[in-house]
């Protein structure tokens, strides 16, 4: 592995992730991926990175008054579970790249077609909608690796529960209570961590303070968004479609 590029392009993907208030494994496992790890080292290696990095952007829309805890306690108390069991499932090399690819699609979709809803268009969460979502976006998230913050926020919106930032508050403390459990729950099995697993959580956990810190106080979002949507959509065309 060519260590420099690596680092550095980790530090942009935190950045990026942050900025739109997700931990960023989906990011981390697609760029891995690209260099040739395998999924037994990716997946806990993605999600220890999601800690950091996703509580770093929490606090910092947590701190701007964005996070609507009524609104997040249902769909984490279904995810939880879930999310451990998740982690406990392992699968073929070729079928969990295929099932990353299709995944690293949702945030894509949502980045260019969906726009945040205006406060007045705000509606209050379905309590059985929440713990249906919240269990299979958990599910999906501890077989994965991911924290589930990509499948979330495109609902959010979708169904105008929160608006932009909300969604971000929301997606981030999400993803860093299902990271903790799908970690957990693949600590069950056998699984590796990457021998510079420090140095990822360095330059992850500087991306992350930096992209947070900028967005939730002085970027517009979308600029950002059309970035990380094309970054996604090139890792989700070289898992899909190379066998490489």
């Amino acid at each position: 592995m060519d260590i420099e590029p690596f680092y550095i392009l980790l530090f942009i993907v935190a950045a990026l992730y942050a900025a739109v208030g997700h931990g960023g494994a989906s990011g981390y496992l697609a760029l891995m991926a690209l260099y040739g790890a395998a999924p037994q080292e990716m997946k806990p290696t993605a999600l220890v990175l999601n800690l950091f990095v996703s509580l770093t952007a929490f606090i910092q829309y947590y701190r701007d008054g964005h996070f609507k805890i009524r609104t997040f306690i249902p769909i984490a108390i279904a995810s939880i579970p879930f999310a451990f069991v998740g982690g406990m499932i392992n699968m073929e090399d070729a079928l969990y790249k295929r099932i990353l690819g299709v995944l690293l699609l949702f945030p894509v979709i949502r980045f260019f077609f969906f726009r945040s809803p205006k406060d007045d268009e705000l509606k209050d969460p379905n309590l059985y909608l929440s713990l249906v979502f919240g269990g299979f976006i958990g599910l999906l998230s501890g077989m994965i690796g991911i924290g589930g913050g990509i499948l979330l926020s495109p609902v959010l919106i979708l169904l105008k529960w929160t608006n932009q930032k909300q969604t971000a508050a929301i997606s981030a403390a999400f993803i860093f209570v299902n990271s903790v459990s799908g970690l957990a729950g693949m600590l069950t099995q056998d699984i590796a961590f990457t021998s510079n697993m420090w140095m990822y959580i360095i330059f992850a956990f500087m991306g992350g303070l930096a992209g947070a810190y900028f967005a939730s106080k002085k970027l517009n979002q979308n600029g950002l968004k059309y970035v990380l949507a094309v970054v996604l959509l090139v890792a989700a065309f070289k898992l899909l479609f190379t066998t490489a």
